[in-house]
């Protein structure tokens, strides 16, 4: 196929034709859509992590429809004082004021009587939730400063009110992850600009990928924004989404301006052919990569937790708009002026660095042993893995002054351990409910049961205090004896069931969106680079990358090596979504190196036939690019770990790790090592195979 006849030639040669036209269209839609972006983060959802169709969703709902709201959803509000007794007149004010903060908020029910913990200075009063748990979560966030205001310190005494429970804690967990993200945007676009501004030596040319990745993320937020009039949408959709979009979207731009600019110079008079080349070769591998991107993240759908799955629909959605303003926005903004404003380092060369072919040949000279010490490297840092454990995000991840954790740690103190997380067992008919309980009771780590409350349509509830901590291993495992033990028809909810339904869902999909996501990635490899060993090696060396980026992850997070530089408090185990999700952002993003670099690789072999010149060629064309899109990923990661909330600190430093281990390690030694060794059979097709799969050509 020639580069003057092939689709995306001709839409990036209409494009820049049209490109008052296309501009104009990009400008409407950013605009247009953006101006809903600001009221994205308030429309969407602190909660939605539950498993559709689990025990412990189906207790919920009948706690929810029989006992007034008092699921896991409910609202607790702890009140404690060092100075003062239950019974003082300060301490029975304080009860009545919190109770009537409760009434100003029709979400929640009317509150329970005050029940004391065991050293007597402290009560909880628990209120049930009348609405979902999205709504739950916002009623928590209306009334969270009144009842934060309630604590006093005065000569009449000591007085901690706090609000606490699930709606809260995801209620405060928002607040705080929304002051991470501010900090961490602040930092990411001056550190992307100026990374990019050294990649490309010109002001002009840097400027392009940040108005590329801007309006495509303007345009996606605004959509988001339209869906949740409809629907639910978990806040992660919005963390997720902006940080892999823009990292990706910045990455594409990068890669068709660094082409356009090497077409350009080899033919100055002539932007539409250079345009068609730029579309052809760059735009080609830019589409297979969004593609891949897009189809890994939708394997995420299989999950039946619609937090999940909310997170990879807007994600899917956001790199949909980047990738679309890839192959349209940006080929209507190149042009001659692409060298404007030129840096002291800007150089005018034919775009094939000498310095990394100088280094491709350094390793074709020593590819065996270049191979196995890289291979050995990876091997290394994923050994961790081996030992990997996961768990739903503790207390620990919100700072101490937080009302959620206040409360949380008061509960602990006086009620146990198990107080902040209570177990709900639904016996379905109220006269099973004494033997239950008294089999419930006699069960190993169960501190104390509360006799069996009736409902409004026949069952009875069981409210369970553990003698661990909710987060504990010890508590889940609780749960498990539950459900083994009890009789058939026994429902086991609350948050810690919650957890436990969450945990095991997770590990037991993992296998599955995994698979998927490595069947398609290499369907779609073969597709694209017209070879089957190639595409497998891209698919094993993905792997190689994921495995070592978990294992720096353990060490990191559940080991705590980096809890005192990081500034978190490790809680012994990686989040539960960790394994599952990150697989699949870190799988996504590999494969768009491997695109990047191989299609290169292929583009060289079908021009010269030599597949060790097809190697240096490509890493002496691509290895400035990939150095320059790594460092603005890594910079990106690495500035939302800093920045953000412990679940972000884990995202932003296994996929920043894993792309400086997949750019430096990985594209730019193990490859080109491996396929120097390879050599001509790397590009192998059987007859039959080619006949079936569709023809893609990326030589000019």
């Amino acid at each position: 196929m020639t580069v003057d006849h092939s689709p995306l030639s001709r839409l990036g040669r209409w494009a820049h034709q049209s490109r008052r036209s296309v501009i104009a269209t990009w400008i409407v839609l950013a605009v247009g859509l953006g101006m809903f972006a600001p009221s994205l983060e308030h429309a969407l959802s602190g909660a939605m992590w539950e498993v559709n169709g689990s025990d412990s969703l189906a207790a919920r709902d009948i706690i929810d429809e029989q006992f007034g709201g008092l699921s896991s959803q409910s609202a607790v509000i702890v009140i404690h004082s060092d100075s003062l007794s239950i019974d003082a007149p300060e301490f029975q004010q304080a009860i009545a004021d919190a109770n009537a903060v409760l009434a100003t908020e029709a979400a929640f029910g009317d509150p329970l009587p005050a029940r004391p913990g065991a050293d007597g200075q402290t009560v909880m009063i628990q209120a049930g939730a009348m609405v979902d748990p999205t709504e739950a979560v916002k009623a928590a966030e209306r009334i969270h400063d009144d009842v934060g205001d309630l604590s006093t310190i005065n000569d009449d005494g000591d007085l901690t009110v706090a609000l606490t429970g699930s709606p809260a804690f995801w209620g405060d967990f928002n607040a705080v992850n929304r002051e991470g993200m501010v900090k961490a945007e602040i930092l990411t676009w001056p550190v992307t600009a100026i990374i990019l501004v050294i990649a490309f030596g010109t002001l002009a040319a840097a400027g392009l990928p940040l108005l590329l990745t801007a309006a495509g993320l303007m345009a996606s937020m605004g959509v988001l924004f339209g869906i949740t009039q409809f629907t639910d949408l978990s806040i992660w959709t919005l963390n997720f989404a902006m940080m892999f979009a823009l990292a990706l979207g910045i990455d594409y731009a990068l890669f068709i301006v660094t082409r356009y600019r090497a077409a350009l110079h080899a033919h100055p008079d002539d932007r539409q052919h250079a345009i068609g080349i730029t579309m052809d070769t760059a735009g080609k591998a830019v589409l297979f990569s969004g593609l891949t991107v897009m189809i890994s993240l939708s394997a995420v759908l299989l999950v039946p937790i619609p937090a999940f799955r909310s997170m990879a629909a807007g994600m899917i959605l956001s790199v949909g708009f980047v990738l679309l303003a890839a192959l349209t926005l940006l080929p209507a903004l190149l042009g001659p002026g692409i060298d404007r404003f030129a840096l002291p380092w800007h150089s005018v060369g034919d775009h094939r660095s000498p310095a990394f072919e100088r280094f491709a040949e350094k390793i074709e000279g020593k590819r065996a042993i270049v191979a196995v010490g890289a291979v050995a490297i990876l091997l290394g840092l994923a050994t961790p893995v081996l030992g990997l454990q996961t768990g739903m995000p503790s207390i620990t991840v919100l700072p101490d002054d937080e009302q959620a954790r206040q409360g949380y740690d008061l509960l602990s103190d006086s009620f146990g351990p198990g107080g902040p997380g209570p177990i709900q067992i639904i016996v379905p008919d109220m006269a099973d409910s004494a033997a239950v309980a008294d089999q419930v009771e006699a069960t190993g780590g169960v501190a104390m049961a509360f006799p069996p409350q009736p409902g409004a349509d026949g069952a009875a509830m069981i409210t369970v205090i553990s003698q661990f901590d909710p987060s504990s291993t010890e508590a889940l495992d609780l749960i498990g004896t539950f459900r083994d033990e009890l009789p058939p028809g026994v429902l086991v909810g609350g948050p810690v069931a919650e957890n436990f339904d969450l945990d095991n869902t997770l590990s037991a999909k993992a296998p599955l969106v995994m698979g998927v996501v490595l069947v398609l990635g290499f369907i779609l490899l073969l597709i694209a680079l017209q070879a089957v060993v190639v595409a497998a090696v891209g698919v094993v060396f993905n792997l190689l990358s994921v495995g070592a980026a978990f294992g720096v992850g353990a060490l990191a997070f559940q080991h705590g090596w980096a809890a005192g530089l990081m500034g978190f408090e490790s809680q012994g185990y990686l989040t539960s979504w960790a394994p599952l999700f990150f697989f699949t952002l870190v799988f996504a993003i590999s494969m768009d190196y491997t695109v990047f670099l191989l299609a290169s690789t292929r583009e060289h072999f079908e021009g010269s036939g030599d597949s060790a010149e097809a190697v240096r060629g490509s890493i002496a064309h691509t290895g400035r690019p990939i150095v320059a899109a790594a460092g603005v990923m890594i910079g990106v990661f690495y500035t939302f770990a800093i920045a953000g909330t412990l679940p972000m600190k884990e995202m932003g430093l296994i996929l920043g790790t894993a792309v400086l281990l997949d750019a430096f390690l990985i594209r730019l030694v193990l490859v080109p090592a491996v396929l120097y060794i390879i050599g001509d059979r790397a590009w192998w097709l059987p007859r039959g195979l080619a006949r079936v799969l569709p023809k893609v050509e990326f030589a000019h």
